[in-house]
């Protein structure tokens, strides 16, 4: 038998060149136990204090394994089973023979790494739903923290998202496994508290006070060591272009079942929750959460808009921040009951350049715009409109399934493919951004015409009622 002792929890380096070694000497998975430092000896197996070493590696010898392989370990290192270590050394004895193993998705250690590496994004994604900063001091000597629980070992993770999210303020998250920090210039860590230390409400800031206000931190070269097996980057492309291969569609084989509910055509909370999850493209990385529509499920009208902005990735709702107030008032001027009108976007995560405090617009390009689509199509499965309102370039984009020009098709109701009416029209922020008055009252007095039409139809739709 053999003893592979592993820095932390997280050393995917280490797991990495040990379990290559394994590899290369032919040592069967079954004869290899995986420890953490600092286990104790009454956690291992009888007989494996004193385990043999590894023969030197003829520099010659080498085996190559799918790049989707590498970064499915990486994220599945930070699983809390501590069974990971040898699932993953199992399924790099097996991609030896097998370069495919991965595109079997019915494999049982296949589908297990799958399950495990969605739960870690999921926690991730949990991490930056729940994550609240409270402010300690006040003016120059503020700071902001937060307590954090994960279920996996995800601090380190997903610190590099606060650090882009929450770029112009120092902050701590603090944990049981580890607590990261953030002074406006690098991340560092320390250990995490245990859950008999953790603050209960209103403590906050005396356990941060008590731990880790600046003057106790340690220094960036007492940090090196400890920084050096904590996994800090995000997920590559390569595991999001392969996982839509071998997971269809998501990070991981995901039950048919979402928060209890089975996820079916007519169940739109269903669907919402399924697409917290989305990671059909990288636009998740940095915004805040899904934004998905909002509305009555008997809505006859969708309004479909480019994407959330920055009051809408905050507040989780789409069109609630001044393109929305913008729209709200061009409806009622219309006659559409805003009430009765299901709201959606093309793209519902917010894509964005950061800007100092400042989170500038981008607009979405091809590939992200179809990567969303799904979405868009569920959903009008679940409505069922009966009128599909495009707001803007990439709305038409998403709605018709190719480039459509807004100034040669608004103001008029176009057939879709199967059966329900179309209308093109701008979107309200590039009202917003007109800068001559009258060139915006014009646009403005357009876009309310272009609505009209959406309000004939749903009073016709309720006189039908």
């Amino acid at each position: 038998m053999y003893l592979i002792i592993l820095d932390s929890e997280t050393d995917f380096d280490g797991w990495r060149q040990a379990a290559r070694a394994l590899a290369l000497h032919h040592i069967a998975p079954a004869d290899v136990t995986w420890q953490v430092q600092g286990q104790t000896k009454d956690q291992l197996p009888p007989g494996l204090s004193e385990a043999p070493g590894l023969p030197p590696i003829e520099t010659e010898s080498t085996f190559t394994v799918p790049a989707n392989f590498i970064e499915l370990a990486r994220i599945t290192i930070l699983h809390r089973d501590d069974g990971r270590f040898a699932l993953l050394n199992r399924l790099l004895w097996r991609l030896k023979a097998d370069h495919d193993l991965l595109e079997a998705i019915t494999d049982p250690d296949v589908t297990q790494a799958a399950a495990m590496a969605g739960a870690v994004q999921r926690d991730v994604q949990r991490m930056r739903d729940l994550v609240r900063f409270r402010e300690i001091g006040r003016d120059q000597k503020a700071h902001y923290a937060a307590w954090f629980e994960p279920e996996h070992h995800i601090i380190a993770f997903a610190a590099p998202f606060f650090v882009r999210r929450f770029a112009d303020i120092p902050w701590s998250i603090l944990s049981p496994d580890v607590c990261a920090h953030w002074d406006g210039h690098a991340v560092s860590f320390t250990p995490g508290i245990s859950r008999r230390e953790r603050p209960a409400p209103g403590h906050l800031e005396e356990t941060w006070r008590r731990h880790f206000q600046p003057d106790r931190l340690p220094t960036p070269d007492a940090l090196v060591k400890r920084r050096r097996n904590l996994h800090e980057a995000s997920i590559l492309e390569p595991l999001l272009v392969d996982a839509e291969r071998w997971t269809g569609g998501r990070i991981s084989p995901r039950p048919e079942t979402t928060m209890g509910r089975k996820a079916t055509s007519d169940d739109l909370e269903a669907l919402r929750e399924e697409a917290a999850h989305c990671r059909a493209c990288h636009l998740y990385k940095d915004a805040t959460q899904t934004v998905f529509g909002e509305g009555p499920k008997s809505a006859n009208i969708m309004l479909v808009g480019e994407q959330p902005g920055d009051k809408e990735d905050l507040a989780g709702h789409p069109f609630v921040g001044p393109a929305g107030k913008m729209l709200d008032r061009a409806l009622e001027e219309a006659g559409v009951d805003r009430k009765k009108v299901y709201v959606t976007n093309a793209v519902k995560h917010f894509k964005f350049v950061p800007r100092g405090k400042i989170r500038l617009h981008q607009k979405p390009v091809t590939p992200e715009i179809r990567a969303c689509r799904q979405w868009y199509e569920r959903e009008v499965s679940v409505i069922q409109p009966d009128l599909i309102v495009a707001m803007g370039a990439t709305a038409a984009q998403s709605v018709f399934g190719k480039i459509t020009p807004i100034g040669k098709n608004r103001g008029r109701l176009i057939d879709l493919p199967d059966g329900r009416k179309a209308l093109v029209t701008v979107h309200p922020s590039y009202l917003l951004r007109l800068p001559d008055p009258e060139a915006k009252a014009l646009e403005y007095r357009r876009f309310v015409e272009d609505l009209k039409i959406a309000a004939g139809l749903q009073k016709k739709a309720a006189r039908a009622a």
